[in-house]
C-alpha cells in the first residue's frame, strides 16, 4: 500500500503562488483550491449586481467591490473570493496586504451546482464569525430566486424572491434591487 502525503502550505506560500497564478486560488487553512470558471449566466448575474449596487450606492459610504479581492476570514484561516461585496466606509485591509479584506457588511454569492451546499452552510457559518458581516443573498442561476439572510438581533432571519416582478430590500444599506435587473440578460 502506497500513502499519499497531502501537501499543506503556509499563509506566505499561497500568498506567494496566489500573486503570480494565471488561475484564481482560495486559500482553507493549508489547502490552495483553485477556482473553476464560471458560466455565462453566472458572469452576467455577477456584473449586474456589482453595476446595480454601485449604480444605487452611488453618493454615499457604501462601496460594492467585485471578485477580484481576496475576504479573508481569520477565524477559519480561510482566504476567499465572494462574487461581490459591499463595505461601510473605509475598507479594512489585512495588515499592510492590498489584495485581502476584513469588514464586508454585506455579500453576495451566485451559485453554482459545485458550490452551492458549501454557499449555503460552511461558507455561511465562516461569513457569520465576521463582526461586520450582517447581510448575505444567494442568487440562483438557473431560475429567478434569491435568497436573503438578514442579521437581527434573535438571529438570522430568511426570506427569497422568486418573481421577476418583486424587488428586494436590503437593510445593510437600505436599498432596492430589482429582481428584472439582477437577471438582465438571462434567459430561462
Amino acid at each position: 500500500m502506497i500513502a499519499i502525503t497531502e501537501r499543506r502550505y503556509s499563509l506566505e506560500e499561497y500568498r506567494a503562488i496566489a500573486e503570480t497564478s494565471t488561475e484564481k486560488c482560495e486559500y482553507h487553512d493549508g489547502e490552495i483550491i483553485t477556482m473553476t470558471g464560471g458560466t455565462l449566466k453566472h458572469s452576467r448575474i455577477c456584473r449586474n449586481m456589482v453595476t446595480l449596487l454601485d449604480t444605487k450606492l452611488v453618493n454615499t459610504q457604501f462601496e460594492p467591490i467585485n471578485s477580484d479581492l481576496r475576504l479573508w476570514i481569520p477565524e477559519y484561516r480561510r482566504g476567499v473570493y465572494p462574487d461581490a461585496m459591499v463595505f461601510d466606509g473605509a475598507i479594512q485591509l489585512n495588515g499592510d496586504r492590498q489584495d485581502e479584506v476584513l469588514n464586508p457588511l454585506l455579500i453576495v454569492e451566485v451559485l453554482s451546482p459545485s458550490t452551492e451546499d458549501h454557499d449555503r452552510t460552511n461558507k455561511f457559518r465562516m461569513y457569520r464569525s465576521m463582526p461586520s458581516f450582517c447581510e448575505y443573498l444567494l442568487v440562483n442561476q438557473n431560475e429567478p430566486l434569491v435568497e436573503r439572510y438578514s442579521k437581527q438581533s434573535q438571529g438570522w432571519l430568511f426570506s427569497d424572491f422568486d418573481s421577476l416582478e418583486s424587488s428586494i430590500l436590503l437593510d445593510s444599506v437600505n436599498i432596492e434591487l430589482a429582481m428584472s435587473e439582477i437577471y438582465r440578460g438571462i434567459t430561462f
